[in-house]
């Protein structure tokens, strides 16, 4: 599905819904007459947006497991999943509106998932091989942060997007940030060049060679 095309589904699905997405939007939500709980109730199946590379996702409800496995590039919203979201992750952003099954950010290396940790037992779920978990402190970045979760809720009306929106600064505390380790020093490397006055290409090459020349003293000692 390229950009462009935006899809909507009242109802469910099965498993591999946008399974390489490429540009374009996903909007998934229950009936206008259901009557169940949305964030306890599976809507979207096991592996959904595998391999997604651009684009954008909004689930009002839970998934299956595997949610955005391989996921390279796309900003996904949904309520909670089940085991091993965001496994092998190596781009985007993912928003998790509450509880995660167990292996969360296996093999994740890229990326950046936001995880509604209101139980606080999030970090048991959580494969923290690659990745580190932190709070939210920039500012901008909890700005974004608000306004995917208002795109969420405008997008499928939904009610627990709503409660967090109008609890925000309650909420903020509650969110896990779950950060690859090699992504952040890649980062860090960049905006270290760009500091410097690179930009485009060559503050990319100069951020990857920064980052591998720290990798090789880390090994060397």
């Amino acid at each position: 599905m390229p950009r462009g095309m935006t899809f909507y589904l009242e109802g469910d699905s099965n498993d591999y819904v946008g399974k390489g997405l490429s540009g374009g939007k996903i909007i998934v939500y229950p009936p206008e007459l259901s009557t169940f709980v949305p964030e306890e109730n599976i809507i979207v199946g096991n592996v959904a947006f595998y391999g997604a590379t651009s684009g954008e996702a909004y689930i009002r409800g839970m998934a299956g497991e595997r949610f955005c496995v391989r996921n390279s590039g796309i900003t996904a919203v949904v309520e909670s999943v089940g085991d091993h979201g965001c496994e092998y992750m190596t781009g985007g952003r993912v928003v998790v509106l509450g509880p995660t099954g167990r292996n969360f950010a296996a093999g994740m290396s890229g990326g950046i998932a936001y995880v509604l940790d209101e139980a606080g037992d999030f970090p048991k779920r959580c494969n923290q091989q690659m990745v580190n978990l932190e709070k939210l402190e920039d500012a901008d970045e909890i700005e974004q942060l608000w306004k995917v979760i208002q795109r969420h809720q405008t997008y499928t009306q939904s009610a627990r997007a709503a409660s967090i929106l109008a609890n925000w600064q309650l909420m903020i505390p509650k969110f896990v940030k779950v950060m690859p380790k090699d992504y952040k020093r890649v980062l860090q490397s960049l905006k270290k060049v760009e500091d410097s006055g690179l930009s485009g290409e060559q503050a990319i090459m100069a951020a990857f060679q920064e980052n591998a020349r720290d990798v090789a003293r880390i090994g060397g000692g």
